[in-house]
């Protein structure tokens, strides 16, 4: 039996903010039990729901040697869906409205104290993880750390660190002085091979200058961040561990998402019934949102944070031109200010025609992936995207921009062959994206054999947490030795 241990800032079911809680939550329930002891730990945040605070159960605690005092580590379990859940208690540092504040120095201070603390912990709980699984720039001390003051230590030496970016924007950047001084870690980590980039200390760096190994949620998001657009200023650490980087895609939990079983939609299908069924689904959508109730009118849906990263300054760009169309066009999700208001505005000059949902609701997620015929995420870049899996899954033809997890697991519509599972446009540009979503209108409408026969292979893939764990699984193995 191997042990393995995730390290993240979030995880389903206990707090989400976004996609990285996803996996965290689904990934450890897919790698195979009988192989591996996946346990994950996290912060125990004031802020996560009590009935998820009721399952923990106090396993120890002890005072730690943290920014220039004794501070107090308390460490609670929970057990669930098979998988043991560790917390890190302490009140200074997790007692927020939010898991994430806006303070960039507190949340610095508050996971270089997470990381330390859930190595100090680690001989108090009776298991020992041979590799630690460490996601995002939130668990990036940890690496560092380990090689810094617990390698000397037994039970610690050999422990193994995997580093999965989820998106690199996010990088946990600080002046340098602070950051040593909070720390606690020597100069000799400051330097331009560790942890200092562009004169700050960047905590993300120093876990992929000190992790054996790292992960990103896509092949093609992999192969983008080495280049100087994609690559967030750290595009020439990542070509030099090029030999030690690697993509697997995310997977979605389809025990959440499958339009066969799902208590959220009025109208549940499966690839048989999804001609008759979709449409009833449309229907009743129509009707909720107040639009024309017309199940033949091609639908479109948008399910994001209304944000540049997800291109919608396209959108807004080419928004009064589609509206010329024969077309609907539902969008969910909040976001920036001007986004949020130019759909607003849309609404109220299409009222017909487009449906804004300025707030978050995942029944109204739901329900937008089982109507909608199209599913529009125009993304500038898209590390993996867990959007376009479950518009597949529910037979909702992704329109993507051919970067990262959308080029990926998007494949476009050839006509001439018969295949493609959606439909994609290279170029960053408002009026290539038009120009796919005018093409996805005429196949819809003048081409609809051809159509059923695209949602019927885009329903029939598989992007289960099965297949990722697997790939992950072969990795561990490596790094392990056996």
């Amino acid at each position: 039996m191997k042990n393995v241990l995730f390290v993240a800032s979030e995880g389903v079911p206990f707090i989400k903010t976004g996609g990285l809680a996803d996996v965290v939550g689904a990934l450890p329930k897919y790698i195979d039990k009988k192989y591996y002891d996946t346990r994950v730990m996290m912060p125990k945040y004031s802020c996560m729901k009590q009935e998820m605070k009721d399952k923990m159960t106090y396993k120890t605690h002890f005072y730690m040697d943290f920014d220039w005092k004794e501070v107090y580590v308390g460490v609670l379990e929970a057990e669930v869906d098979g998988v043991k859940y560790y917390f890190i208690d302490n009140e200074d540092y997790f007692t927020n409205s939010t898991c994430y504040t806006d303070d960039a120095l507190f949340e610095i201070k508050k996971y270089a104290f997470f990381c330390k603390a859930v190595l100090s912990a680690l001989p108090l709980l009776d298991f020992r993880p041979e590799l630690i699984h460490c996601h995002d720039w939130q668990t990036g001390l940890l690496p560092v750390y380990l090689h810094e003051r617990f390698q000397g230590n037994d039970f610690f030496h050999g422990i193994k660190t995997v580093m999965t970016i989820h998106n690199l924007k996010f990088q946990g950047k600080w002046d340098v002085k602070d950051v040593q001084a909070i720390t606690g870690l020597p100069d000799y980590y400051f330097t331009s091979d560790k942890l200092e980039a562009y004169k700050d200390a960047n905590l993300l760096k120093g876990g992929l200058v000190f992790a054996d190994a790292i992960t990103t949620v896509s092949n093609t998001y992999a192969e983008e961040i080495k280049t100087e657009f994609y690559g967030e200023g750290l595009d020439g650490l990542l070509n030099a561990r090029a030999g030690d980087l690697r993509g697997i895609v995310n997977g979605i939990d389809y025990a959440l998402f499958d339009p066969k079983t799902d208590k959220q939609i009025p109208y549940p299908y499966d690839p048989i019934t999804f001609r008759k069924e979709k449409s009833k689904n449309k229907k009743a959508l129509q009707k909720e949102l107040g639009l024309e109730e017309n199940e033949k009118i091609m639908m479109i849906g948008v399910v994001s944070r209304l944000t540049d990263q997800k291109g919608f300054d396209l959108i807004n760009y080419v928004m009064d031109e589609l509206c010329q169309d024969a077309v609907q066009i539902v969008v969910l999700g909040t976001g920036e200010e001007r986004y949020e208001n130019s759909f607003r505005h849309f609404d109220w000059k299409y009222g017909q025609k487009v449906s804004a949902n300025i707030y978050y609701s995942d029944e109204l997620a739901h329900k937008i992936y089982a109507a909608s015929d199209a599913f529009l995420m125009p993304s500038l870049f898209e590390p993996c995207g867990l959007s376009q899996l479950i518009a597949l899954k529910y037979g909702s033809l992704p329109i993507v921009r051919e970067t990262g997890g959308l080029k990926d697991t998007v494949e476009p519509y050839n006509e001439y062959e018969g295949t493609g599972t959606g439909f994609s446009f290279l170029n960053y540009n408002a009026h290539e994206m038009l120009r796919t979503i005018r093409y996805a209108e005429k196949i819809y409408y003048d081409k609809k054999r051809e159509w059923n026969k695209m949602t019927d292979r885009a329903m029939a893939q598989d992007f289960s947490w099965a297949v990722s764990a697997l790939k992950y699984q072969e990795m561990y193995d490596w790094l392990i030795g056996y």
